[in-house]
């Protein structure tokens, strides 16, 4: 159904900062709790935070909510679809969002909480991201007879295709965009295997594929040209995987929680966060140990990182803030040997239906 703006007034989205903070773990080594609300009802699929505003997913409430990142205050919001997982950049939020009539791409304004348009895309939206600036979204959707990506381009309104893998049990589990913006990985997993794949964003085709093994649960990257892979398996449990992708091979692997669920990483790459089914661990990537574990007043479902903040929202509405260590400054030699953010435009758009 449409999305329907809701007014930061509603008593259903309304945040207690105080009501979960006797079930937390107040302190860590590498975390002391700031606040803890209570937003909307049941689960929360995703948290995203751009700047000072934190977005949040409830998929037991059909809404997005957006809270003061601060105060964790209620700004606004809209209900919509069932959200399953949002991306922010520049003031928007991109939001997958499913009905019975199909699933689509909502675009948010934070600041107004105004739904700014919406895509209707064909299939199940399993992943998103964006470019640095916005512009760009990428899409992961599974097919009947495969997975691919939509990309849509934000001011043009077009949408465009880059084709992945075929496979009727294939999903694409998480995307990342590397700071060039030239280059899309793409994690995939079936009922075989899993495998981390290289997309040229200017040509839309895969490069590269590295395989994995058990069903990948997050996917984030390093300034260093490491990818960070965390899997979990019903077996084995959970592991988190450093992949070289200069050389496109894994470089080490360490066991991490039970049934790990998603992964954060910090800006410097010094910490990775692993969401767990009742704790969230903090690994010391150079090390490859975990530190530290962090207990929430109900099961975690998402996390999400600025600076020397933590996010971790549960399946019982909640969203609590940790201050954690700065993340150590980029030197200014990794500025300018940088490559440029500006992304590339995909080809063969077509228009938005």
């Amino acid at each position: 159904m449409p999305a329907q703006v809701m007014p930061a007034e509603v008593p259903r989205i309304m945040a207690n900062v105080f009501a979960r903070s006797n079930s937390v773990t107040v302190e860590t080594r590498d975390a002391a709790l700031l606040k803890s609300a209570t937003v909307g009802r049941g689960p929360i699929s995703d948290i995203a935070i751009d700047g000072d505003t934190v977005v949040v997913a409830n998929f037991g409430d059909d809404s997005i909510a957006v809270l003061d990142a601060d105060t964790l205050a209620v700004q606004g919001g809209v209900f919509t679809g069932q959200p399953t997982t949002v991306a922010v950049s520049d003031d928007r939020a991109f939001v997958a969002v499913s009905s019975a009539s199909y699933d689509a791409i909502a675009v948010i304004d934070t600041i107004s909480s105004e739904v700014v348009k919406e895509y209707p895309l064909s299939f199940t939206i399993t992943a998103v991201t964006t470019s640095a600036d916005g512009k760009l979204v990428y899409a992961g959707r599974a097919g009947d007879d495969g997975v691919d990506i939509a990309v849509i381009d934000v001011l043009a309104e077009r949408v465009g295709t880059i084709y992945v893998a075929k496979g009727a049990d294939a999903t694409i589990d998480a995307l990342r965009l590397d700071a060039s913006g030239r280059r899309l990985y793409v994690a995939v997993s079936d009922a075989r295997s899993s495998r981390l794949m290289t997309v040229d964003v200017e040509s839309s085709r895969v490069r590269a594929t590295l395989e994995i093994g058990a069903p990948i649960r997050g996917l984030e990257l390093g300034m260093d040209s490491t990818a960070y892979v965390l899997t979990s398996d019903i077996v084995d449990g959970g592991a988190l995987y450093f992949v070289d992708l200069v050389k496109n091979q894994i470089a080490g692997v360490m066991s991490v929680a039970q049934a790990p669920t998603q992964l954060a990483l910090s800006a410097d790459g010094a910490r990775a966060y692993v969401v767990d089914y009742n704790h969230v661990a903090v690994v010391d990537t150079d090390d490859r140990t975990v530190v530290a574990e962090l207990t929430v007043g109900a099961r975690p479902s998402a996390i999400a990182l600025r600076g020397d903040r933590l996010y971790v929202a549960d399946y019982d509405s909640g969203v609590t803030a940790y201050a954690i260590a700065s993340p150590t400054p980029m030197l200014y030699s990794q500025f300018v040997t940088a490559p440029s953010l500006v992304a590339p435009q995909p080809r063969e758009l077509a228009s938005a239906v």
